[in-house]
């Protein structure tokens, strides 16, 4: 069963080969063993014993968990923060809602950092969550403790969300496939009240087909008369634009840029048509995008008991979210035209964007680095240049709100997964799903981390 995806665990239910409750208690033996890797926060076993008879919809049985930014009803939620301590949800959002009516089942809640402020899962006060693939490494973040459970065959797919790169980052970091799904699609509730919409919702999983099967579920649920468009393997020619720079001008892992170009060959060899192009996205608009995230975590430090908790106690937060927060209170006429500039972007990028059907870029400018490399006690200023280091390619696509792709490519010399970045149009999914196939088809990666 750890083998198995998600759309082969629930074909086997189905059948009769397997029992829901098989499937369940062999899930939770999984998650016991994985302790170590420190990607669960709130074991929920015996809840989902209780849930695994009614579970009803096209993933009925299936076994996942909910990241700990996320509230269900009597759960304990943390945030990833040591700022709230003790509480427990009053309510379900309407994301779990949406995941309990395709039949998914939770096993708990997975790890994330402090308030999902950063691309590591390593707050203080608890064991970091560790990369299946080397448990010395990071599996990314914010949904890291997802990644991890994954990657690691404790289940075939795990709710994240992503306000900067958190499905992206992590997928990358644990070899799995992660959507970004085009802003509208599946919002952070939340985060429609910003000024500039940039969280969603969605998942990581193992396979293609499972991404594949995830959306058209919950798009057939969310919207029947709307759901994403059929999604098959590409008979015509695309236009695809390739780039490796960074857009701060940093340096890339040599093995990133090789991933990135042999999955250009790859493509090329399909028949598409591949062009290598500049990188598109001004050294500028990712400052913008790095100085709109201090405005979050300002937000969240300034209104936490509004928006978190009543008892949030923000003198508990962690250096690296504090330290956001007074780099925005210094420069607020900064940020005013940084957000001007962002929605200018936005706008023009998707004009400009005509010549290619899909962009190919990294998704990482280095492998996962080793734990406490990007910890959040880290001096503030180091932090930041470390994150521009490691993640420059994927928050501008939070701030356009098109649709991005993390899809495993390739493993460094010691083993660790890289992770490829398909950009594609704004609501057309179904394009870098169908060539998403192809690839998966023409560079099959390992299922299961081999250290879980």
């Amino acid at each position: 069963m750890k083998e198995w995806d998600a759309v082969e665990t629930a074909e086997r239910i189905r059948r009769g080969d397997v029992s829901r409750r098989e499937v369940l208690e062999a899930a939770i033996e999984r998650a016991k063993a994985a302790r170590p890797l420190g990607a669960i926060v709130t074991e929920t076993f015996e809840r989902a014993r209780t849930e695994i008879d009614r579970a009803s919809g096209p993933l009925a049985g299936v076994p996942t968990f909910i990241k700990d930014l996320t509230h269900v009803t009597g759960v304990p939620i943390g945030w990833g923060t040591a700022a709230v301590e003790g509480a427990v949800s009053t309510r379900t959002d309407p994301t779990v809602r949406h995941l309990v009516a395709l039949g998914l089942v939770s096993l708990g809640k997975s790890a994330t950092p402090e308030l999902g402020m950063t691309g590591t899962t390593e707050p203080l006060g608890r064991a970091p969550t560790r990369n299946p693939w080397d448990p010395t490494r990071s599996s990314g973040g914010s949904s890291g403790g997802a990644a991890s459970l994954v990657a690691s065959g404790v289940v075939p797919i795990a709710h994240a969300s992503d306000g900067g790169g958190s499905i992206r980052i992590p997928a990358a970091s644990c070899g799995l496939v992660g959507l970004k799904p085009t802003r509208g699609r599946f919002d952070i509730e939340a985060s429609r009240l910003l000024p500039i919409n940039v969280g969603v919702h969605g998942v990581v999983t193992r396979t293609v087909r499972d991404t594949i099967a995830f959306w058209s579920a919950l798009d057939s649920h969310l919207r029947p008369r709307r759901p994403l468009d059929e999604v098959r393997r590409p008979t015509g020619t695309l236009r695809i634009g390739h780039f490796t720079r960074s857009p701060i001008g940093r340096a890339v892992d040599p093995s990133h840029t090789k991933a990135v170009e042999e999955t250009a060959r790859v493509l090329a060899g399909m028949g598409h048509s591949v062009e290598a192009i500049d990188c598109p996205f001004p050294s500028e608009i990712i400052h913008d995008f790095v100085r709109y995230w201090a405005l979050l975590a300002w937000v969240q430090d300034r209104g936490g008991r509004a928006l978190v908790h009543p008892r949030f106690d923000r003198s508990r937060l962690e250096p690296w979210t504090k330290g956001l927060s007074r780099w925005c209170e210094r420069e607020p006429r900064a940020l005013a035209s940084s957000l001007r500039r962002l929605r200018r972007f936005a706008a023009s990028h998707t004009a400009s964007r005509r010549a290619h059907d899909v962009l190919l870029c990294p998704v990482l400018g280095h492998p996962p680095p080793t734990l406490g490399h990007l910890a959040t006690d880290v001096p503030f200023e180091d932090a930041l240049s470390r994150i521009l280091d490691h993640f420059p390619f994927t928050g501008i696509l939070n701030a356009t709100g098109e649709p991005a792709l993390s899809l495993p490519a390739s493993r460094t010399a010691t083993g660790l997964p890289i992770g490829v970045q398909l950009i594609g149009h704004m609501h057309d999914e179904a394009t870098l799903l169908g060539l998403a196939l192809a690839l998966e088809e023409a560079m099959p990666w390992p299922r299961v981390a081999p250290c879980a």
